[in-house]
């Protein structure tokens, strides 16, 4: 490529590098990696452009509003405020209003029992375009400012009480900022706040409502989730005494955009071998470092999730890299992976039942683990419009809460739950080293318990070592 004249610095800047690339080169350095070729995610295909998406959701939004009224009476809520500040979104922002971008400055969404006008619904923002007037009114008369706006409201509607996202013990419970919270105040007036109250239990039962339409939906969703990790788990991307426990996550993160999805957390990676002892923080194995490599024999596994259509998912799973002349696992891993199926049998089919708390199914599941005599961890959370999302929990914390018993949220009909848990299992052929099986996966609730969205693991990913070779 030639420079012209003018361009001098940019060409004196071109040499410098050439330059420094060759001196790197002469004295050995590793050359620059070639971009990868993007990796196709066939189950990808599945998934809708954004443009269908958002139309796909917005019907959804229809529904939802439709169940709110119920909802609020439920809850003893008369007005109910979310406050979406630019650059600082309210997590329920794409789920009370039309999933667009909002960078109104402070948009607020009003809700209001109207009694025999039933639902009342209305947009406080900088203007009030068509997508947002097809779901929500602005008060009628002159514009005025939020604040007089908000003023307004409360002196036609008079609500006993007025919901706001304070007080709660979760992040998409306790969202409106001080300054926010301040501004509502002073707007309404001392006989406004007098009725504030916390909107955490009428969040959580919109949160964790799912609709029968979102479930093919949020199945492509696994699926997509599914195929990235068994392909980050196979020999597309680790060659065992060379790939890096990094280089697998920066695999996932590639996928990730060659899918158009994204994360809500870092991928995780763990590594178990015969000959090391496990590292374990905060009572579970201990994520494994970046410069970790991954070597015959090794226990590699990972915890994985993706963000589409309003959704996050959560999966965890695991494969095994051969020895030279293995063709399979060996016989004491495959039994600890049976355990960790046991395991989610017991908590899924029999034991789980809409109407139960987290608490009880817990108990019952830890008591036939104890009679079985498998050693487990059960830490199952909700999930759907978040990875950890609001609901009935199924894990220790829940069966400890002085309130399990009583007061504690019940499943949900329909929810979504994170079936997350773990046995340690002595394998022989480690010596008796005690085997984590971790597994993760997403369920939905049914009358008869839970189910997958996709099939389980039952059998780890083989990665092939040198001198080794998978069974047919």
């Amino acid at each position: 490529m030639r420079l012209p004249a003018s361009d001098a610095p940019w060409r004196r800047r071109l040499l410098m590098a050439v330059a420094i690339l060759g001196a790197q080169y002469s004295s050995g350095a590793q050359a620059p990696a070639v971009v990868a070729k993007r990796p196709v995610i066939e189950s990808a295909a599945r998934l809708l452009p954004l443009s269908e998406q958002i139309a796909v959701r917005e019907g959804w939004l229809v529904r939802r509003h439709e169940l709110l009224l119920p909802m609020m009476r439920r809850h003893g809520v008369g007005m109910w405020i979310v406050v979406n500040e630019e650059f600082h979104d309210d997590p329920l922002t794409q789920h009370v209003a039309p999933p667009r971008p909002y960078t109104g400055n402070r948009d607020i969404f009003v809700f209001v029992d109207g009694g025999g006008e039933g639902l009342k619904k209305y947009a406080i923002t900088g203007y009030i375009e068509e997508n947002l007037a097809r779901f929500f009114e602005a008060p009628s008369g002159e514009p005025l400012p939020a604040a007089a706006t908000l003023k307004a409201l409360y002196d036609r509607w008079k609500p006993g009480t007025i919901a706001l996202g304070a007080g709660g013990s979760r992040g998409q419970t306790r969202s409106l900022g001080e300054d926010s919270h301040r501004f509502i105040s002073e707007a309404m007036g001392p006989e406004a706040v007098a009725r504030f109250i916390p909107a955490a239990p009428l969040v959580i039962e919109y949160l964790d409502t799912r609709l029968p339409e979102e479930r093919e939906h949020y199945r492509a969703a696994v699926a997509v989730t599914e195929e990235i990790v068994r392909r980050a788990l196979s020999p597309q991307v680790v060659v065992p005494g060379r790939t890096t426990v990094g280089d697998v996550r920066r695999a996932l993160y590639d996928m990730l955009w060659a899918a158009g999805v994204r994360t809500w957390f870092q991928p995780d990676l763990r590594v178990q071998r015969a000959s090391e002892e496990n590292a374990t923080s905060r009572g579970f194995l201990a994520v494994a470092r970046e410069s970790v490599v991954i070597q015959p024999g090794d226990l590699v596994h990972i915890d994985f999730g993706i963000t589409y259509m309003g959704f996050d998912t959560d999966w965890q799973k695991m494969a095994y890299v051969l020895k030279p002349g293995e063709t399979t696992a060996p016989a004491g891993l495959q039994a600890a992976l049976r355990n960790t199926n046991t395991l989610q049998d017991a908590l899924m089919l029999r034991h789980a039942r809409p109407g139960l708390t987290g608490g009880a199914v817990f108990s019952a599941t830890m008591a036939e683990m104890k009679e079985r005599g498998i050693e487990a961890m059960i830490y199952s959370h909700p999930l759907g419009t978040h990875g950890h999302a609001l609901g009935a929990s199924i894990d220790f914390r829940s069966a400890q809460r002085a309130t399990a018993a009583t007061q504690a949220p019940t499943l949900r009909p329909g929810s979504y739950m994170s079936i997350e848990l773990n046995t340690a299992t002595p394998v022989p052929e480690w010596g008796g080293k005690k085997v984590f099986v971790m597994m993760e996966d997403c369920a939905y609730l049914t009358p008869e318990g839970y189910r997958f969205f996709l099939p389980r693991q039952e059998a780890f990913y083989l990665i092939p070592g040198e001198g080794s070779r998978t069974r047919d």
